[in-house]
């Protein structure tokens, strides 16, 4: 019984250790540089509204953020950086067109200097 119990209790502590393999997810990695003019405020709510699209966009697996932090001064005046996860290109060609993306472009494009787009399929 209890070899039993060990059988089914070990693969739920290897699943639930943190690591994921990615292999074959797509990424989507988005970079923005801001007008200089826009207000750290600003970005915060426009940010808000990017964190938003994984509530109203199923294909979106996982999203994450930050802002820039390097010292190597490589960033090109690229500050804040996004990276949405797929299962597929075929769900990320479902998000490109999606409402809500398109909402998302209208409203921080006015206050973008620059946006750079990223997708590669994760290999390991």
């Amino acid at each position: 019984m209890r070899k039993f119990i060990l059988l089914l209790v070990l693969p739920l502590m290897f699943a639930c250790t943190g690591t994921q393999n990615d292999e074959g997810l797509l990424k989507h990695v988005v970079f923005f540089k801001w007008h200089d003019s826009v207000s750290d405020e600003k970005i915060e709510e426009l940010i808000g509204v990017f964190a938003a699209l994984p509530s109203k966009i199923p294909e979106i697996l996982d999203f994450e953020y930050g802002s820039d932090v390097s010292v190597e001064g490589l960033q090109k005046g690229f500050t804040h950086c996004f990276i949405l996860t797929f299962s597929s290109e075929k769900e990320r060609d479902i998000y490109l067109p999606h409402p809500d993306h398109a909402a998302l472009g209208e409203a921080i494009g006015p206050y973008l200097n620059d946006v750079m787009v990223i997708d590669f399929v994760v290999k390991k």
